[in-house]
């Protein structure tokens, strides 16, 4: 579950284009860009824990659960490419410091929120601001380091920022069950508070290479993605073959392929289509679709079973995820190595098999009474396949491309990566509400274990694309107008 550099546009080992490298101010840099960046991977996952809480207050159906996660998710998805490009025309600093402007404001929309519809328009929002931070903190990160001491400052970049996404259900739960679920977000307006007048302060403006904002493809793979996800959510309340469901798919489907029609025309695409031509960058991004699909549909269910099943508090809740979620940070490392020794492609297909098979095991044993050790092995299995997986499909991706297309190559992963979590959560959020509900442990678990089953299913299906990934990896050498 950590938050690796291919969720963001990573640039390459040289100087970015445009931005004049200066090492004056650069230990203020590393710890304001770090911890800008800790809190925006933060709100990822850091509701999970607090969903059956918010439910209860707020009076929330399983559906718009879904939407706070998902409307932050999708925000952050369809802004980030936008959000560099921004940076790049009307200086970083500023665009960062609006960024987190938003966000904080938008953290303590969420904390007031009076409704469940109020919280998810509010985290909509924080989403977008959270596009604008991801990206830019890295960029800026990069021109404060010359090239011989950059790697070592974005790796405590993703560092704190893998460390937010993995701990984020553990503190959810320690600050809902000390304080308040509003408090998940006011600890934003804190953070915010803080960090902006210090960048201001201490941060120096800088621009890149001022590329045109792809608009027409932004609207499009929104337009799109959010029609197919309203159809997911609404088609066992509303019916699968009723209008609103119909016209949502046909319209999400139509706006997609306008979307690919579009980016194939454009000479600024917010997406680099030619790129899809090369094998391990296509069959890399479908593998990272399918398993941040599982991941981020599995995590959702889990964290409200052990609360509404187990009776776990939200702090116990975090604390008996951890086998899962904290495992990237002591396997990933390894993986990514034996990687650039071996290749990717075992590597990674391995680690999701494995992650559907932890996932498949949850789902084969879980019922009302099922004691917590009886799902450790489980979660234990899912845990080193996702360990597995998170680095070799970042290597598969960008190892897929010449040097300098890296940036671009992982801000296209990084979108792809994110709308499959939405989708994930929606397909989860559609499996179990057809059988499923909150109103006892058993009527929860009816609809939990085939929904878990699916997010299995979508790892494996993430292992079928892995297998297409070349054996071993090498940077293209072939031109990407002939790809």
């Amino acid at each position: 579950m950590a938050v690796d550099s291919a969720r963001v546009p990573v640039p390459d080992v040289q100087d970015p284009p445009g931005i004049v490298t200066s090492a004056r101010g650069s230990g203020w840099v590393l710890a304001l860009m770090s911890f800008a960046a800790f809190m925006a991977a933060l709100d990822v996952l850091v509701v999970t824990t607090a969903l059956t809480t918010i439910q209860r207050s707020l009076g929330a159906t399983a559906e718009q659960l879904g939407w706070t996660v998902n409307a932050y998710s999708l925000a952050l998805a369809v802004s980030i490419l936008a959000a560099a490009a921004l940076g790049d025309r009307f200086g970083n600093r500023r665009v960062l410091v609006g960024g987190l402007g938003l966000f904080t404001m938008c953290s303590a929309a969420c904390a007031l929120a009076p409704s469940i519809g109020l919280l998810i328009v509010a985290r909509t929002v924080q989403g977008i601001g959270a596009a604008t931070i991801m990206p830019i903190t890295l960029t800026i990160l990069s021109a404060a380091f010359p090239a011989d001491k950059r790697g070592k400052a974005i790796g405590i970049w993703g560092g704190l920022t893998g460390l937010a996404v993995a701990g984020g259900p553990l503190i959810g739960g320690a600050i809902v069950e000390g304080l308040a679920w509003q408090w998940i977000f006011w600890v934003n307006v804190v953070l915010g508070a803080i960090l902006i007048p210090l960048i201001l302060r201490k941060v120096t403006e800088s621009r890149g290479s001022r590329v045109p904002v792809d608009l027409p493809g932004i609207a499009l793979v929104s337009a799109g993605s959010f029609g197919l996800v309203w159809a997911l959510v609404r088609g066992n309340t509303s019916g699968w073959t009723s209008a609103e469901v119909l016209s949502a798919l046909a319209g999400g489907t139509v706006a997609l392929v306008a979307f690919v029609a579009w980016e194939l025309r454009t000479r600024t695409p917010m997406l680099p289509m030619p790129y899809f031509r090369l094998q391990a960058f296509s069959a890399g991004n479908g593998a990272g679709f399918f398993m941040m699909a599982s991941l981020f549909g599995a995590v959702f269910l889990m964290a409200q079973f052990l609360q509404v099943v187990s009776g776990a508090s939200p702090l116990k809740t975090g604390l008996q995820i951890l086998p899962w979620t904290a495992t990237p940070m002591v396997i990933a490392p390894l993986a990514g190595m034996l990687a650039d020794r071996f290749g990717e492609r075992w590597i990674l297909t391995t680690g999701l098999m494995l992650q559907g098979i932890g996932l498949g095991a949850i789902a084969l044993v879980a019922g009302p009474t099922t004691p917590y050790l009886a799902l450790m092995p489980g979660l234990l299995v899912a845990g080193v396949g996702i360990s597995m997986a998170i680095p070799t499909v970042q290597n598969a991706v960008i190892g897929a491309v010449p040097p300098q297309a890296i940036g671009k190559a992982s801000g296209t992963s990084n979108t792809l990566r994110q709308l499959g979590g939405v989708f994930g959560i929606a397909l989860a959020i559609a499996v179990f509400t057809r059988t499923g509900d909150f109103t006892s442990p058993a009527g929860f678990t009816d609809g939990f274990s085939p929904a878990l089953l699916v997010t299995a299913a979508l790892s494996l299906l993430g292992a079928v694309a892995a297998v297409l990934v070349p054996a071993r990896r090498t940077h293209s050498t072939q031109s990407l107008a002939t790809a």
